[in-house]
């Protein structure tokens, strides 16, 4: 058996510190940390952070209130209850170009775990994630959000819902992509039975329904 090759003079000095090296060699270099929240790293393009309902071209609510995301949520994070529309005369008007629309709808993010399936199973696309992160807080309560936080924002060309869908249209139609904003007939519509539509749904007691399952869910 040959003998092993000895090292030099310097490399039997620097042995016992070469193992530093690594160390020593990052101790100067610019530190590549990220000063959050001053300074915040964007997300990746399909990052999974809080949901969104969305809405159609006019304003209407994509959300139909068929509960399948509830079915497909692993974690029954997810609480829908849905309503009829009713765009007659005496009726308070329509939410979504569907039959039913989502009266009440809130996510428990208490459970949630983003996993993305709710997403997967929603016929509509009404529902998607979104790039925000920051869900932290105090309270377990402010955790569940209600159907109002969800809600996407107004964008321009949309009328807050209700209202009658455009016309001339079906509901396919919407999916199509045939609707591109509100229309002037259903912007009137808007103005002229917006009190008496918030009049009609505060004395059905739908908004304070959701309070009441709210705290159920907690």
């Amino acid at each position: 058996m040959a003998e092993d090759k000895k090292g030099g003079f310097f490399s039997d000095i620097f042995a016992p510190v070469g193992g530093f090296g690594v160390t020593f060699a990052t101790m100067f270099r610019k530190v590549a940390t990220t000063e959050y929240p001053e300074v915040k790293r964007p997300t990746a393009q399909r990052f999974h952070g809080r949901h969104q309902l969305n809405r159609h071209p006019d304003g209407l609510e994509k959300c139909v209130g068929c509960e399948l995301c509830a079915w497909a949520c692993p974690a029954d994070a997810i609480l829908v209850e849905g309503a009829n529309n009713d765009d007659s005369n005496s009726g308070a008007g329509r939410f979504s170009p569907g039959e039913r629309y989502g009266r009440v709808y809130q996510i428990n993010y208490l459970r949630c775990i983003f996993c993305g399936l709710c997403i997967e199973a929603c016929p509509t696309r009404a529902l998607t994630m979104t790039n925000e992160y920051e869900l932290a807080d105090n309270n377990r309560a402010d955790l569940i959000f209600t159907k109002e936080q969800l809600l996407a924002p107004l964008q321009g060309g949309m009328a807050p819902a209700p209202h009658p869908m455009v016309e001339g249209m079906e509901e396919r139609d919407y999916y199509l992509g045939k609707v591109s904003e509100a229309t002037p007939a259903q912007k009137e519509w808007v103005q002229a039975n917006h009190a008496q539509t918030t009049h009609a749904i505060d004395a059905t007691g739908a908004s304070g329904s959701t309070g009441g399952v709210k705290e159920a869910a907690q």
